[in-house]
This record gives structure tokens, sequence and C-alpha cells, in this order.
């Protein structure tokens, strides 16, 4: 073989290394996670300023299933996807359900939880009477049950004012469909559409039935109830996953692994029943 073949075949050679290395990604040692911590059980900070709660357990089982360290972070909701953006840290798990129009922008893991929605009110309310307590209904697979159990919401919630944390699928659903009938009210967090709620200054809040939960252990909410049919698919999405950056393709395929071996193992159904008593495993 000549010098010029020799030399040609070492360049190519190293060419190739080269590019395996970047096809193989970045390594990943640590992975930054942001949560809210304002949305208990889910994510809130508890006593001395730690971070506790349903995602907080499970970021750590899935770092350790990813063999990185688990580094995680408090951040606002408003400002949670432009962070991850910026590249502050590297995934979100604040109880963020996956939908088309965040997909625009990030994406998301497989879902690691799916649970349903309602409305919380006074046990004295009219609105403790509401229909479709006790079903659920799919807009994706089933869009005209579903839109008959909100049609039949609308001349009892006429006039009221609802709740709901802003830029969630639940504000999304109420500009959708209740805006017509009834005033809108946005908040920053849900402790300030809870604290609202028990002021009187709102008729119902509509929210997540497992964040909502949270809420009906604290003593102040001993005279309120959950009510509303289930409402789920459609612009309310699958469920609810890691929330990633669209290029982080590896680190997507990391989390669904872990995601997928903690739904077999009964990990997820465990830590959802200690959080939140009932088991929000997706079903796939």
């Amino acid at each position: 073989m000549k010098v010029t073949q020799i030399v040609s075949v070492s360049l190519l050679g190293a060419a190739l290394a080269v590019g395996g290395a970047f096809a193989q990604g970045k390594k990943w040692e640590t992975v930054k996670i942001a949560t809210e911590g304002a949305y208990e059980p889910w994510n809130f900070t508890g006593a001395g300023g730690k971070l506790e709660g349903f995602e907080i357990d499970l970021a750590n089982e899935l770092c350790g299933r990813m063999k990185v360290k688990c580094e995680i972070v408090a951040q606002d909701w408003d400002g949670i996807i432009p962070a991850l953006q910026a590249k502050k840290y590297d995934a979100i798990m604040a109880g963020m359900s996956i939908t088309d129009e965040r997909k625009k922008t990030i994406d998301f893991s497989n879902p690691y939880a799916a649970g349903p929605n309602g409305f919380l009110v006074p046990k004295d309310s009219p609105l403790a009477k509401m229909p479709g307590t006790g079903q659920s209904f799919n807009l994706s697979s089933q869009q005209a049950a579903a839109e008959k159990a909100i049609a039949d919401l609308k001349p009892l919630l006429k006039g009221k004012t609802i709740g709901v944390q802003t830029s969630t699928i639940h504000s999304n659903f109420s500009d959708k469909y209740l805006k017509d009938v009834a005033e809108i009210r946005e908040y920053k967090t849900t402790e300030q559409h809870d604290l609202d709620l028990a002021a009187g200054r709102i008729d119902a809040v509509l929210a997540d039935a497992t964040a909502l939960s949270g809420t009906l252990r604290k003593p102040e909410f001993k005279d309120y109830v959950l009510v509303g049919p289930s409402i789920t698919g459609g612009l309310l999405g699958p469920g609810v996953g890691a929330g990633l950056r669209q290029e982080d393709t590896d680190l997507k395929a990391m989390f669904n692994d872990a995601i997928a071996a903690a739904k077999a193992d009964g990990t997820i159904k465990k830590l959802s029943e200690k959080w939140f008593k009932i088991d929000i495993t997706p079903v796939t």
C-alpha cells in the first residue's frame, strides 16, 4: 500500500471514530431536573426548604436506574419551559401534562403518571351536586360522550368563577369549553387558587384530582369536596411526562427505559399509592 493510501485510510479511520463519538451523544453523568416545588403532593417544599413529593421520589428512582447523579432544583412554573430551553437544567418533572401545544417547543418522555381531573367546591355549594361525579370520559376515544358531559355542566356553572393555574391543561380546557358561561380566573400557583376558594373569592377550582387530594387533607378544607366528571385525552393530553429539550434524544431514551422499568416492577404504583392513595401508573 502506498504511503498516501495509508495516510488517507488513517484519516478516514480518525474521522469515523470522531463521527462515532458524536453519534453516541453526550455522556450523561449528572441530570439536573427542575420541579415547581408548589404542587403538593406531586412536588412541594417541605420542612426546612426540602423538596418532597411523588416526583421527587420518582426522579431519584429514575436517576438511579439511569446511573446518573440526580440534582433537583425548584423553578417557578411560568418560567419552567423557557429555562429548560436556556439549558439551566436538563429535564422537567413538575406534574407537566404532555400536550401537542407543548411539543411544539419541547419534547417529552413517555408518561410516568396519568391522573383524573375534578372541581373542588364547598360541600354546601350548589356545585356540590355537579352532574357526572364519579364518571370518566376521554376526549380522544369518547369525544361525543365527553363533550355531552361537559355541556351538562354548563347550566350549573353559569355565572360562576372558576380558578385554574395559568399555563396548564386546565386553563386551556376552561378557555375552550367553559369561558362562555363562567369567569375563568388564572393563578400563578395552585396554592393561590386554593386560598381564594377558601376565602370565598371564587366558586370552584379546576385541577388535577391528585393535587386536589392534597388540598383536601388540609384541615381548612374539611368542608370541601371533589366533584364533576373526570375528563382526559384530547387537549388534556395522554398523561404526565418528563419535559426535555428536543435535541436531547439520548436523554429521552434513558428516561423512557427507566420509566418502563419502574412501571414493570411496580415502583410507580408503590410511589403513587404512597403520595396519592391511588394508583396513577399510566396504562399504555
